[in-house]
């Protein structure tokens, strides 16, 4: 695979790591400011406390309101936004090459000082309310948030990363103080940035911004999380039903996350695949079906999910379980395995046209894996995968003892009695 950029890796004295993918040919610069911290790393009482500091650095800093901060970016026609996710939060920006300094110095001002002004956090809070209420409002998130809960039922990896109302209304400016003190400390920081940029020349405006910050200890961990296959049935009046299907996966750690790639785009992972293919295609019972495998530092988890109606909704569960059932004794063929192997290089290749996606993935890389992976290498090692590695992996996830079950919607409790009454359980 040609080599197109230049990656470099700083670290500065304080622990704050410096990571840029250099693309001279371009006229953008995609700047995130990584926090390795997020909704894993809370305590119970403080449930959302990571989301809602994100939202909290947008309210303006010691020399900027939170007008003036949207205002500094809309002058310079930029974008700016931020994610909180299980083990990370990002704030981040893509602009014309010729403003990565002044967004960076933008973004560092929002990091460094935000006054977190009670009245702020007050109003911030009623937003992050009504954000829990849009959520509970979607049965799709309620059922991915009741699946994760039930077969993560003792880790906080299984708690929802915007936390619960009670939670969130109990958060003040001291409890916001003492976390940031706790997670946000340099070496728990990496400054990520793909474009028309100059490792050295961002280096020295990294240290220029945030090299003064105090060292401090490495982020915060998470226990690896135990898989539970538990079986949930819950009613809610919506017009689908929502069906997970779930199984134990590994951690972005783990060199096996590429066979299990592999094994998820053919199962769910395209229009070939083989769900879409008898649960869409052939049988019209759903628009929506797919799986998705996903790595956090501590572990990972396999999922198929599926809408459909109350009359099919049984049906649907059958034919996930019994694909998962001939995956597991069957395995995968060599036409499907070199398929999803063309399948996933030809969208890392072409994800790599985005200056947004290159920092996505050096800032991912860098806290989830701890070292930069090149996409030549990441190409190597989906070509690598072999049947025999991608045929364990489904024996063994897929095996029925070690799945689990969650269905949301309008379902009585006969609902489980029809799939497999010793294993339903109505919450």
């Amino acid at each position: 695979m040609k080599q197109e950029t230049l990656y470099a890796k700083t670290v500065l004295p304080n622990g704050v790591r410096v990571v840029t993918d250099e693309l001279p040919h371009v006229r953008s610069a995609s700047i995130g400011l990584w926090v390795g911290a997020g909704s894993s790393h809370e305590e119970h009482a403080q449930r959302g406390i990571s989301h809602c500091i994100e939202h909290m650095l947008f309210k303006g800093t010691r020399t900027r309101s939170d007008r003036q901060i949207a205002e500094d970016m809309d002058s310079i026609g930029g974008h700016m936004n931020a994610f909180t996710d299980k083990e990370t939060t990002c704030y981040h920006v893509r602009v014309v090459d010729e403003h990565a300094k002044f967004s960076l110095e933008l973004l560092a001002d929002m990091f460094l000082n935000s006054t977190f002004d009670p009245a702020e956090l007050r109003k911030e809070q009623q937003v992050i309310l009504e954000e829990i209420r849009m959520y509970d409002d979607s049965p799709e998130e309620m059922s991915h948030d009741l699946f994760i809960r039930s077969v993560w039922a003792d880790s906080p990896l299984g708690e929802p990363t915007i936390g619960y109302a009670e939670t969130v209304n109990a958060l003040t400016r001291e409890s916001i103080l003492a976390y940031l003190a706790k997670a946000y400390s340099p070496a728990n920081v990496v400054v990520a940035a793909a474009g028309n940029v100059q490792h050295d020349e961002f280096v020295e405006r990294v240290r220029g911004l945030l090299g003064g910050m105090p060292a401090g200890p490495s982020g915060p961990q998470t226990a690896p999380p135990e898989f539970r296959p538990s079986t949930v049935i819950k009613q809610k009046d919506c017009e689908q039903v929502n069906v997970l299907v779930g199984a134990e996966g590994v951690s972005a750690r783990d060199d096996r996350r590429y066979a299990f790639s592999v094994l998820d785009t053919i199962l769910g992972g395209g229009m070939a695949s083989r769900l879409f293919h008898e649960i869409r295609s052939k049988r019209g019972l759903a628009y929506n079906i797919y799986s998705a495998h996903q790595s956090y530092r501590a572990g990972g988890l396999m999922t198929i999910a599926a809408g459909t109606g109350p009359k099919t909704a049984a049906e649907v569960v059958t034919i996930i379980r019994d694909e998962l059932a001939i995956m597991a004794s069957q395995g995968v063929s060599d036409d499907e395995l070199r398929r999803a192997k063309e399948h996933l290089k030809g969208g890392l290749i072409l994800s790599l046209e985005s200056t947004s996606t290159r920092m996505l993935r050096l800032g991912h890389s860098e806290l989830n894996i701890g070292r930069n992976i090149p996409p030549a290498e990441a190409v190597a090692n989906i070509e690598a995968v072999t049947k025999q590695q991608v045929d364990e992996i489904a024996r063994h996830a897929f095996a029925p003892a070690r799945t689990a079950l969650t269905v949301l919607g309008p379902v009585d409790e006969r609902f489980g009695a029809e799939l497999d009454a010793s294993l339903a359980q109505p919450a």
